[in-house]
């Protein structure tokens, strides 16, 4: 059962599509734009950086405009604040993050739209408690934002197939961000004459196997740590706080409407 905290119209819909394909434009830029091309080998990662952090506030707007309630607001500042408190918990040990098991269940009981709105209000919340303030912030939301917003699009299940597919998930979703962010700091990373880093002017499909090598060579391990962690996490804890998120919206009712009654006076109250 998903109770949509988040209702997506047509036009957050519309944007939030284009928020998509712009992001993974913006990690996929080694593809696009090769490096001096702004007059700066740094030049695209922080253009793009700036367009990611400008998107996500039209997206956060539109969705604020008339997609979500109090209620819905109430619960995405209790979940952030969770998820800042978490992430400090296992970010840097092992590639073990503790934030994103909470981000898949949210996601999937509460909708796409709440798991994207939660996936960039967590990590913003996190790099502010942290210091992790940096070019790589936005791509770390956008990371994020795609990860609760997939999980709401998940198929329907129930009992234990449900758990077990977001365990599952949850574990792809750890490899799945790690290749994401790995892509914004390739092409500085390495020496250019080594065999699997960046070299423009490649054709597509060469330059596609050395970062598919570089991403194994330098950060399967990390990721591993990350999808372990987040299978664990979903599998052991996943039943209750499943329960408990649907307990909280169905006592919540997001998106019932507010009727206001006329107060009874005595003289129409017939006893």
């Amino acid at each position: 059962m998903t109770a949509v905290a988040v209702r997506l119209g047509p036009r957050v819909g519309v944007v939030m599509t284009l928020a998509a394909f712009l992001g993974l434009v913006a990690f996929f830029w080694p593809f696009v734009v090769a490096p001096g091309t702004f007059g700066s080998s740094y030049a695209p990662p922080l253009i793009f950086g700036v367009l990611l952090v400008l998107v996500l506030c039209v997206v956060l707007s539109e969705i604020a405009e008339g997609g979500i309630d109090s209620k819905a607001l109430a619960m995405l500042g209790v979940l952030s604040a969770v998820n800042a408190a978490l992430r400090p918990l296992g970010a840097g040990t092992a590639g073990i993050e503790t934030v994103f098991f909470v981000l898949v269940l949210a996601g999937r009981v509460y909708g796409p739209g709440f798991g994207f709105t939660l996936g960039c209000t967590s990590l913003f919340a996190s790099a502010l408690i942290t210091g992790g303030v940096g070019p790589w912030m936005p791509y770390q939301m956008f990371g994020c934002a795609f990860v609760g917003m997939l999980a709401g699009l998940l198929p329907r299940a129930s009992g234990r197939r449900e758990v077990l597919m977001l365990a599952v998930y949850g574990s792809l979703s750890g490899y799945l961000f790690g290749f994401l962010l790995n892509l914004s700091f390739w092409p500085f990373s390495l020496d250019p004459n080594s065999s699997i880093a960046y070299l423009p002017g490649l054709p597509f499909t060469e330059q596609w196997h050395r970062y598919l090598a570089f991403d194994l060579a330098t950060s399967l391990g990390w990721d591993t740590g990350r999808a372990v962690t987040n299978f664990v996490c979903v599998l052991l804890a996943g039943p209750a706080v499943l329960t408990t998120f649907r307990r909280a919206a169905r006592k919540a009712r997001f998106r019932a409407p507010v009727r206001f009654a006329a107060p009874r006076t005595a003289e129409s109250d017939p006893h």
